[in-house]
């Protein structure tokens, strides 16, 4: 007799986006299963054909309202690589700083708002708070934190509007970014707690084998620096990416999928970057992973939120760093010139690391510095075709439960990598039939 169960979250809850989940078990094997995006298609890389070159930074940070400072930060890349703008060192450590602030905020948000609720039996972090109230505060002040530095950075915390090609508009003050090192200080000590207080969850015994794909640095843990290194030995300039990876669309997802050339699917964001670059975290944070007994590689996904902690002590030592030794750039930014008309077309490619993995943007300018092509590609547009096979896997090693927990274990699955479908959240609407 053939046995069935069918699971399908019309609304995923807790991810920021419209998404769903659908997953058919036929005599305990998974027959069938999609994550369902279906947000309508943004035309981001449409509109910016026909764009002055300064203008793909401030249009491209209004894709997401939580990680802006990835947008601008590949888009500003890829422009200056497209004409050959060297910036110099102190605009690089201001970029680089602003940076730590969305890893701050973003990482934050995920741990204490959307992730920890799986593990503590919650249906919201308002029901949570309802019984640890000060946990959330903490990570609320932790988030606010992060959202200050890109204030005072970035002109606002959310889509600031200081970066531009070349550099800023404008160098914050010294005593701005000082101001700012007594709640860094407490951030860093609260993200140490919330490494040693997450790392308590009980975690599903699930591993994974991951193909790693990340930025990889010498010297520091990659933010806006580094080449696109796998953990299969990958090791190629930005400029080479899509000579290395391709996007294909399926029917149930309005976002793109993306695999290596040889179709392989891989995984990008923190458990990436702590697989490849773990030994520059700073000595606080390698502290704070060693006593939540975090290995590197980490393949168990559940176990994600404990990387993402351990990079949020990573971004505040970081910040702090920055900021002992600032020095304003003086000019702020870097003079721009377009080279001769006649050597056009012109193309630049731009990657950084955003909290959720690598944000890959190209543009083709004309000789009047015109976007003709834009290609955009954005972390969870990457790690789809991995979160579908680890929504398989999770689904098929917890047959056993009923269904309730089932289909619990399967949203964490999903929310495990902290989709950004957009900026929307959505309440859960479930249901599952029995065959």
């Amino acid at each position: 007799m053939t046995h069935e169960r069918r699971l399908r979250a019309d609304a995923l809850a807790r991810v920021e986006g419209e998404g769903g989940m659908a997953v058919s078990v036929r005599d305990g094997k998974v027959v069938s299963l999609a994550l369902d995006i279906y947000e309508p298609p943004r035309f981001f890389e449409a509109f910016l054909r026909g764009r002055h070159y300064t203008e793909p930074p401030d249009i491209t940070s209004r894709i997401c309202g939580i990680c802006p400072i990835a947008y601008q930060m590949s888009a500003v890349q890829a422009v200056e690589r497209a004409f050959g703008v060297e910036v110099t060192q102190q605009v690089q450590a201001l970029r680089r700083l602003i940076y730590c602030g969305e890893w701050i905020e973003s990482h934050a948000l995920h741990i204490y708002l959307l992730h920890a609720p799986d593990f503590l039996g919650y249906e919201s972090a308002i029901s949570l708070a309802a019984d640890h109230r000060d946990t959330v505060a903490r990570g609320l002040r932790l988030k606010q934190v992060g959202n200050r530095l890109m204030d005072v950075v970035g002109g606002r915390s959310v889509h600031p509007i200081n970066a531009r090609v070349g550099g800023f508009h404008r160098a914050p003050p010294r005593e701005a970014l000082d101001a700012l090192v007594p709640d860094l200080e407490w951030a860093r000590d609260a993200a140490v707690a919330t490494v040693d207080w997450v790392a308590g969850f009980d975690f599903p015994d699930v591993e994974r084998d991951y193909q790693f794909v990340a930025l990889r640095h010498p010297d520091l843990y990659p933010i806006i620096e580094g080449r696109v290194a796998s953990s299969r030995g990958l090791d190629i300039d930005i400029s080479e990416y899509e000579a290395n990876f391709t996007e294909r669309q399926v029917a149930h997802s309005t976002a793109l999928y993306s695999a290596f050339a040889d179709g392989s699917e891989y995984l990008v964001g923190p458990l990436a970057r702590y697989a490849l670059n773990a030994p520059t975290l700073s000595a606080t944070a390698r502290q704070a992973a060693r006593a939540a007994g975090l290995e590197a590689p980490c393949r168990n996904p559940f176990r994600s939120i404990v990387v993402r902690a351990v990079e949020v002590v990573y971004a505040c030592d970081e910040a702090l760093r920055l900021i002992a030794g600032y020095e304003p750039p003086d000019p702020p930014a870097v003079d721009v010139a377009l080279p001769a008309a006649d050597t056009a077309p012109w193309t630049g490619m731009g990657a950084t690391e955003a909290p959720r993995g690598i944000l890959y943007q190209r543009y083709d300018f004309d000789g009047d510095g015109l976007v003709t092509a834009a290609k955009i590609v954005p972390p969870t547009a990457q790690n789809q075709a991995t979160i579908e096979a680890d929504l398989r896997a999770v689904v098929e090693g917890a047959l056993e439960l009923p269904d309730e927990q089932l289909s619990l274990r399967a949203e964490q699955a999903i929310r495990n990598h902290d989709p950004c479908i957009s900026c929307a959240t959505h309440f859960l609407d479930l249901t599952i039939d029995r065959g």
